[in-house]
């Protein structure tokens, strides 16, 4: 297996949460809403997603940086971002590596429509948890942040197998827990999750699909 990394955690702890305001906010019909993945998810009221998710100059850029470095991206290189919502991390690292090719795909048809318009037409819309339209080592790095928490055990048996059949490396971050806090406070935030796995599991997981790819999970202290 591959390496434990922490690429994003700066960026998801640099934000509050009220995980108990959510809860208690009728949140059966507000995961309903947010499974979706329409206007309300991305744009709408915060009980439902995002609360608006928007483009800010250079808050993706330490990871963009991080993830060029450590993968040793070039303008030739090749990139996928499987889950890749409006895409602003692909977006991020095309403006450090002009040349460099990417690909991203999504369930939700408004987060691709609401891209940045200069990548828009590298976007496209698919599920995760479908055998992806492209060839054994197509690309240098496959990416997948904040996306495979939201399939069911027999979905990841496809889609984790699919992120190593098509990228010579890969990155995979997902949402877990350590203790029975951060279980409550991950169960009392999931809007979209359908897969709460503790980190021994992900790793047995992985380790069960032949993933050799790098990881990083997010908690909820």
């Amino acid at each position: 297996m591959g390496q434990l990394f922490t690429f994003f955690t700066p960026l998801h702890t640099s934000t509050k949460r009220d995980t108990l305001g959510r809860m208690n906010d009728d949140k059966v019909a507000c995961m309903i809403q947010a499974r979706k993945y329409g206007a309300d998810y991305w744009d709408g009221e915060r009980r439902f997603g995002y609360g608006g998710y928007k483009y800010i100059p250079g808050w993706w850029q330490p990871m963009a940086k991080s993830l060029i470095e450590q993968y040793s991206l070039t303008d030739r290189s090749r990139v996928l971002d499987v889950g890749c919502g409006k895409a602003y991390l692909l977006y991020e690292m095309k403006l450090l590596l002009p040349g460099l090719t990417i690909s991203g795909f999504d369930i939700s048809n408004y987060g691709i429509s609401h891209a940045k318009e200069e990548i828009r037409d590298s976007l496209f819309q698919h599920r995760a948890q479908d055998v992806y339209p492209f060839d054994d080592n197509a690309f240098d790095l496959v990416i997948s942040l904040g996306c495979l928490h939201n399939l069911r055990l027999p979905e990841l048996e496809i889609a984790i197998p699919e992120i190593s059949r098509v990228g010579k490396a890969q990155y995979i971050m997902v949402e877990s827990y350590r203790n029975e806090s951060e279980l409550f406070n991950l169960q009392c935030w999931a809007l979209t999750a359908e897969s709460f796995l503790e980190v021994d599991e992900w790793l047995w997981l992985y380790d069960q699909l032949h993933y050799h790819g790098d990881f990083e999970f997010i908690f909820f202290e």
